[in-house]
Parts: C-alpha cells; sequence; structure tokens
C-alpha cells in the first residue's frame, strides 16, 4: 500500500501487540529481572563485579569512587540509567540485605531504617574477599563470553562462582508475569549440603535439611515451624514465618520491658518502631508506657517499657499479630536454567550447581593442560637446542636474518615455528649448563602435571571431588554462625500431610504435556458416543498416555532416552477438564531431544516387586523395583534402548506374573515373566515376540483372573476377549490371532485388563475422552472384529484406553446408532490361521 509516496504494510494490531509484548517479557525475563542458577546474579551485579575485577578494585586495593564503577559498568556493559546500577552496587555493599556483601563500601551506603545512601560521588568501593571467590579462574576459559552492546567488548555470560551464590545470598526480582524471591542461607550450610549430595547424589530431603537446615538471614530472627521450610525445599514456592528476636526483662522497679534485638528480614527498624507508636496512639495494644529506640554502633535495640499492671507476654504477642515484628516471607525459588525461567526446589539448585561446576572445572583443566602441553612443547625444543649448542650457534651466526636462521634450524633439527622461534630468542646467558636444568626440572615438573590433568580429565569422581574440596576451601575461609533460628510450632503438620489422599487422572501428550484432574472429571456415557473434551492441545498433537492414580502414589516416567524419572502424584501439576496442562520439561530434567515414553504409578516401592518393560520392537525387560527407589531428581537410567526403539509399556509386577504383549496387526503372545531373568536397570533385555511384516508392539498387560482383556482398534471398534483364550507360550514366539484387524477395524490402538465392574476410558487423536462402563462392551472371541465403542472423525483415530472405578451414568447420554449393536465378525477357517502356525482346533467359543 503507498500513501503520499511512502510504503505500508498492514499489520493486525493484535498480532503486533502479542509479539512485542512476549519480546519485552522476555528480554526483561533474561536480561533484568531474574538470576542465574549458576552464579545467582542478575547481569546488573554480574556486570558490575567484572568491572571492578577488569578495573583491579580488589580487596587488597585502595577504594575507588563508587561514580567510576557506575560509569564504568554504563560504558562497558550495560546500558541503561545510572540509579539502576548504583542501587545495585548499594545493594550488594548492605550487610542488612545480603548475608554476604560482595561489595565492601567505604562511606553512607544506606542504614536499617530505611535511610538512603549518599550520591555515587561521595561513596567509595571495591570488591569484597569472598567475591573474588565468584571470579576466580575467569581468565582460564572457565565461562563463556558474549558481545557487549555496541559490540565493542566481551562480557562474562555468567562467572565461576566457587559457591552456591543463589543460595548464599538470595536474590528478588519482579518479571513480566512472574516474581522470584530466593532467601538467604548460611554459607557452611549449604557447601555441607552441596558436599552430601556430591557424596551421595540419591540423598532424601531429610537428610539434605540436616545439612541445611532453613534460610539465614543477615538480620537475624526467628523462623516459626519448620513445615513452610519444607514445602519451599520441596516444591519451591511457599511462606514462611518470620518474627524479631524480642526478650522480656525486669527491671529494679518491678516494671517489664520488652527488648527487641533483632528484626525480620527487608524491614525497616524506623518502620517497625513507627507502627508500633500508631498502634499504641490508637488504642489497638494497650500496656505500653515507653518506646525508644536505643540502635548503636554495637548493634540493634528497640525497647518497649510497659506499664506496671500491663502482662508482658500478652502485649509481646500483640506486638507479633499487630505490627511488623513478625512478618510472612514468601518464598520463590525462581531461576533461570539454561535461559529458561523455573521454579526449582532445593535438590534441583544444588544439582544444577554441581552440574555448572563440574564444567568449570573441566575447563580450568582443559586449559591448565593446553597451556602445560605448549609450555612442554617450548622446553623440548630448547632442550634439543642446549644438546646441540655450538651447531645452533653456528647455524645463527651463518644466517643473514633471523626469518632464515629460524627456516635451518627447522630443517636441521626437525623443530616447528614455534619452537624455533624460541631458541631464536634465547639470550647468551641461558646457554649455560645451569639454565640446561633448569629447563630439564621444569620439564619434568610438566610432565607430572600434564599426567595429572589427564587423569582428572578422565575421572568424573575425581572432578567432583574438586568442586567439594574447593567449595569446603570458602567454607573454611568464610563459613560462619547461624543469625536465624528455627522454633518448632506444636501441631505443625508437613506439607504432604496438607494433601488430600484422592483419585485423580493423569495424562501425558505426545508434546509431553501433562496434568492431573479429579477422576469424576469424566463422567460416564453409554458406548457409541463422542465423549467430552478432554484437554485443549496444540494442532496435531496427541494424547498419549491417561491413567488413575492417587496424590500419594509414586509415578515413574521412562524417557525416550531410557531414563527414568520419580514424582508423587500431588506433584503433577493440577489441570482443568479442557486445559493442555504443563509441558513435562518446566517439571523433569528431560533433555531437549528427550521425551516421555511410558509413566506407571507406584504405590511403594517393596522388595519382592518387578518392573516388567516392554518395547515396539519386541524386547522386554525385567527389573526389580527397588533399584528405582531413588529421589534423584536428575533420574537413573532405566533401561537401555536399540537406536531406533522405544518403550511401549511398563508393567508392576509381584515375580511371577503372566505378561501378555499385544501388536498393531491384532496378534498377541502370553508368556510367565520368569522367563525373562532379571536385570539390572541398565540392561537392554531379551525378545519378548517375533514380529513380522512392519508389526510393532502396541501394548502390554499382566492378564487377571477376575477380568478380560479389552482391546480397541484406531477406527473405534472394540471387544472383551477371556484370558483363557490366550494360551501360555514360550518368550519369544510368534504369538496367536487377538484382533480380526480390517480396513473398517483399522489396527489395534491399545489393550487393557479390565473387569465387568470397571469403566473404560478412551481418548482419540483430537483429544476427546469417553467414559464407557465394561459392562456395555461385549465378550467375543480372538477373532472377531467386534463392535464401534467410540465415533472418530475422518481424521481422527483411538490413541489409548484405560479404566477407572465405575460412576453412574450422566443424564446427558449418546443415542445408540444402528451401528453400534453390530454383531461380531468371526473369521473363516481359510483365514483363521495363527501366526504361530497351529490349527484352529483350539478356538475359543464366543
Amino acid at each position: 500500500m503507498n500513501f503520499d509516496g511512502q510504503k505500508l504494510i498492514p499489520v493486525e494490531i493484535r498480532e503486533e501487540m502479542e509479539k512485542s509484548f512476549l519480546e519485552y517479557s522476555m528480554s526483561v525475563i533474561v536480561s533484568r529481572a531474574l538470576p542465574d542458577v549458576r552464579d545467582g546474579l542478575k547481569p546488573v551485579h554480574r556486570r558490575i563485579l567484572y568491572a571492578m575485577y577488569e578495573d583491579n578494585l580488589l580487596p587488597t586495593n585502595a577504594y575507588r569512587k563508587s561514580a567510576t564503577t557506575v560509569g564504568n559498568v554504563l560504558g562497558r556493559y550495560h546500558p541503561h540509567g545510572d540509579a539502576s546500577v548504583y542501587d545495585a552496587l548499594v545493594r550488594m555493599a548492605q550487610s542488612f540485605s545480603l548475608r554476604y556483601p560482595l561489595v565492601d563500601g567505604h562511606g553512607n551506603f544506606g542504614s536499617i531504617d530505611g535511610d538512603g545512601p549518599a550520591a555515587y560521588r561521595y561513596t567509595e568501593a571495591r570488591m569484597s574477599r569472598i567475591s573474588l571467590e565468584m571470579l576466580q579462574d575467569i581468565e582460564k576459559e572457565t565461562v563463556d563470553f558474549q558481545p557487549n552492546f555496541d559490540d565493542v567488548r566481551k562480557e562474562p555470560i555468567v562467572i565461576p562462582s566457587r559457591f552456591p551464590n543463589i543460595l548464599v545470598n538470595g536474590s528478588s526480582g519482579i518479571a513480566v508475569g512472574m516474581a522470584t524471591n530466593i532467601p538467604p542461607h548460611n554459607l557452611g550450610e549449604v557447601i555441607d549440603g552441596m558436599a552430601l549430595l556430591i557424596d551421595n547424589p540419591d540423598a532424601t530431603l531429610e537428610e539434605l535439611t540436616a545439612h541445611i537446615q532453613g534460610p539465614d538471614f543477615p538480620t537475624g530472627g526467628i523462623i516459626m515451624g519448620r513445615a513452610g521450610i519444607r514445602e519451599a525445599y520441596v516444591k519451591g514456592r511457599s511462606r514462611i514465618t518470620l518474627r524479631a528476636k524480642a526478650t522480656i526483662e525486669e527491671d529494679d522497679n518491678g516494671r517489664s520491658r520488652i527488648i527487641v534485638t533483632e528484626i525480620p528480614y527487608m524491614v525497616s527498624k524506623a518502620r517497625i518502631v513507627e507502627g508500633i507508636a500508631e498502634l499504641h496512639k490508637e488504642k489497638r495494644i494497650e500496656g505500653i508506657s515507653d518506646l525508644r529506640d536505643e540502635s548503636d554502633r554495637e548493634g540493634l535495640r528497640i525497647v518497649v517499657e510497659l506499664k506496671r499492671d500491663a502482662n508482658p507476654q500478652v502485649v509481646l504477642n500483640r506486638l507479633y499479630t499487630y505490627s511488623q515484628l513478625q512478618e510472612t516471607v514468601p518464598v520463590i525459588m525462581l531461576a533461570l536454567v539454561n535461559g529458561h525461567p523455573r521454579v526449582l526446589p532445593l535438590r534441583d539448585i544444588l544439582t544444577e550447581y554441581i552440574h555448572f561446576q563440574e564444567q568449570v572445572v573441566t575447563r580450568r583443566t582443559q586449559y591448565d593442560l593446553r597451556k602445560a602441553e605448549e609450555r612442554a612443547h617450548i622446553l623440548e625444543g630448547l632442550k634439543i637446542a642446549l644438546d646441540f649448542i655450538d651447531e645452533v650457534i653456528r647455524i645463527l651466526r651463518a644466517s643473514k636474518s633471523i626469518p632464515e636462521g629460524k627456516a635451518a634450524l627447522m630443517e636441521r633439527f626437525e623443530l616447528d615455528d614455534i619452537q624455533a622461534q624460541a631458541i631464536v630468542q634465547m639470550r647468551l646467558g641461558q646457554l649455560t649448563n645451569l639454565e640446561r636444568e633448569k629447563i630439564e626440572e621444569e620439564l619434568a615438573a610438566l610432565e607430572t602435571k600434564i599426567a595429572n590433568f589427564k587423569a582428572i580429565l578422565a575421572d568424573e569422581q575425581r572432578i567432583l571431588q574438586i568442586v567439594k574440596e574447593e567449595a569446603l576451601e570458602v567454607k573454611a575461609k568464610f563459613g560462619d554462625e547461624r543469625r536465624t533460628r528455627i522454633e518448632n510450632v506444636s501441631g505443625e503438620v508437613d506439607v504432604e500431610d496438607l494433601i488430600p489422599v484422592e483419585d485423580v487422572v493423569l495424562t501425558l501428550t505426545n508434546f509431553g504435556y501433562i496434568k492431573r484432574l479429579p477422576a469424576a472429571a469424566y463422567h460416564s456415557q453409554r458406548r457409541g458416543g463422542r465423549g467430552v473434551n478432554g484437554l485443549t492441545r496444540r494442532e496435531e498433537d496427541v494424547a498419549r498416555e491417561l491413567f488413575v492414580c492417587s496424590t500419594h502414589d509414586f509415578v515413574l516416567f521412562f524417557t525416550s532416552h531410557g531414563r527414568c524419572y520419580r514424582l508423587k502424584g500431588y506433584e503433577v501439576p493440577e489441570g482443568s477438564r479442557t486445559s493442555k496442562g504443563m509441558n513435562v520439561a518446566n517439571i523433569l530434567p528431560v533433555a531437549q531431544d528427550e521425551n516421555i515414553t511410558a509413566m506407571i504409578k507406584v504405590p511403594k516401592f517393596e522388595e519382592d516387586c518387578y518392573l516388567v518393560m516392554v518395547t515396539k520392537k519386541g524386547i522386554v525387560k525385567r527389573t526389580s523395583l527397588k533399584e528405582y527407589d531413588t529421589a534423584r531428581k536428575a533420574g537413573v537410567i532405566g533401561i537401555l534402548l536399540e537406536e531406533d526403539d522405544e518403550l511401549v509399556g511398563v508393567l508392576l509386577t509381584d515375580g511371577s506374573a503372566h505378561i501378555l504383549v499385544g501388536t498393531r496387526n491384532g496378534v498377541a503372545i502370553r508368556f510367565v515373566e520368569t522367563d525373562a531373568r532379571p536385570m539390572g536397570r541398565a540392561a537392554h533385555g531379551v525378545k519378548a515376540i517375533s514380529l513380522e511384516g512392519g508389526d510393532y508392539v502396541v501394548g502390554v498387560t499382566v492378564p487377571n483372573g477376575a477380568g478380560s482383556l479389552l482391546l480397541i482398534t484406531e477406527n473405534g471398534y472394540g471387544k472383551r476377549v477371556p484370558f483363557e483364550d490366550f494360551r501360555v507360550q514360550n518368550r519369544g514366539g510368534k504369538g496367536l490371532t487377538s484382533y480380526n484387524i480390517n480396513e473398517k477395524t483399522g489396527p489395534v490402538a491399545g489393550l487393557r485388563v479390565v473387569e465387568e465392574s470397571d469403566d473404560a476410558l478412551f481418548i482419540s487423536s483430537d483429544g476427546v475422552v469417553i467414559r464407557v462402563p465394561v459392562a456395555e462392551i461385549p465378550v467375543y472371541s480372538r477373532y472377531a472384529q467386534g463392535v464401534r465403542v467410540m465415533r472418530v472423525g475422518e481424521e481422527t483415530k483411538v490413541v489409548t484406553v484405560t479404566s477407572a472405578a465405575h460412576e453412574e451414568e450422566s443424564e446427558e447420554e449418546s443415542e445408540t446408532s444402528p451401528e453400534d449393536a453390530e454383531q461380531p465378525e468371526t473369521e473363516t477357517a481359510e483365514n483363521s490361521e495363527k501366526p504361530d502356525g497351529g490349527s484352529t482346533d483350539n478356538k475359543p467359543q464366543s
């Protein structure tokens, strides 16, 4: 479109607003408001420390004007306002804001009364001693760098940080649609917990909290109860009640006074005093005769004088209730993990940090190894020169120029350019025997270092031990006692005790979206109905897994890479009936190219139980359930898979169950699980069924004496088959016919053990769920085509089936069409030949 000679492009305002807002949101989230889990810093804090490091503002050097640092940060890395940089610098220097200040400030940097700092032209600053540990070895290529805003300099994406700063100093910030509020912790406790996790990756939360008791605020105070702490460490979110430390004293005249010596974190002392005075003035708190702030350089001290007839404990309780002497601190442990915001439980934060430190130590060792090998290479050349010193001198004297001399040396002694350059740069004083001995000693020392570096890089456990030892060194330097006390509260219950025990339906889609909702959300309909909408999905997404479990059951997740993860039922985010749920990558640390292929509920881990896994290519593996009893958030190896194979199903058995494996082409095999010997978690497994003609496994189940096998095809046809129709065979055979599939029915989509009193839940590829009483689905022979149990459109198909306890039918029922009454079609003698080559004499009656 042209207008007055200008080319105009029409843009939908809604689309432009959405695009612009999302870009702005991500900019705020990544570049301003949220800390990185690796170093616990936001970009502005990281840039301040790195600029001070570049300017050599070390703790051993003189202070420099804060204006210098602010200007350098703005000019080099942070193209924003000077107020934002100076405010961040000031907070890093305040002992009442950071548990371990990262900046050593000189001058007026504000006070706990809420007073602001002096202007940056009046204050001075340099790095604190502990901040040096944040930048240790940054020059050794331990972290990646990126161009600054004008592409003139490079700035670190993250700094090495030899202690878990994200927990030690915490962080707070507000982004677009999200906020973070990570409380500070005690350095020694956090490092002890980190060391425990290195030594025992499967350490429980109880073992971790034996070291990391809870937040440790710089202003002290008392945390009331441990339930909030535990909830924060389990879920990454909670609320903690923090109150001031107050004592009741009695003077010589028999009057009582309340002495406050510690106050809640991030609360202004002046506002506390003003608030108490206001409460007394409004007569909301009776019995106060005087109020004084006696704080000085020695420490904080608020004195509340009481009247003679006042009950001091009653007054103190009312002060906790109505004043800021008691505050509720929200905990939201939200941080950036690989550039994406995630709410992280305690174990996840420590695991991410340990993994980062592994990379730091590995990259530092690789750097040291490279430098040592380069120096050894040069020394080898110098050694050759000293062995033939007379000839070297003769060659150089005979050469017309240095390049000519270098070329002659390279040709004569087979040296490279680097070695030859080092020789021609040698001074005459280095040609003595003493220098030769020094070179040999240095070379021997380098060879020892090189061997040590290679040994470190070849041993992951040794790298982890280096991470642990270096962190313990930081603890020895800067560790101190706790300031915040934790008091138990009578009648307090654990966070898990607050979760009701109820049945829920877990749904997992092909694109990895998972949710839970009450089992009653899917009401019962007659067979042949169109169902209710079960989820709102992305285009072309497919609902793949659906089962019923308790909120307190464990749920094991098996991935396409063969790893296994564990959650409690209530840890799966709850969604509405039509919501798509949350992507599993936000709940479990799965890789980008990894997806969940199976999930199974486990009420408890028992000694005599097994997990039987069957893959798409017909491989079966049996492993003791106890081998998967681990709280390791990073997951464990579940099964080793071939490159083009994937898990189809996982069963929980008692060690002597029968296993029934069904395929897409309507073939099934039944064998005893003891035919597959128990194997370790990392085993491949053995053959369960021989597949033919591009067939593959679609389901696996355990036959139940009181139940029957429910089969469903992709076109919505289904039937029940008695388990006695499937005789027991040897593992690895061709199996028996289980379904007479044809163009009308389509291939088998899934199978399930059901009982007469159950309801069957079918889910289609377009996200529609239907609940049908099992009693309405007829029982037929293995050779029948079944009846229609769910209507699907031309572009959709049934993808999975599960079962749940029966519910009363809804008043809104689908009417039965004539097709619903179709009779089963049995096979004729000419096409009833079984895949295992057996005769039709054993054909069961329908």
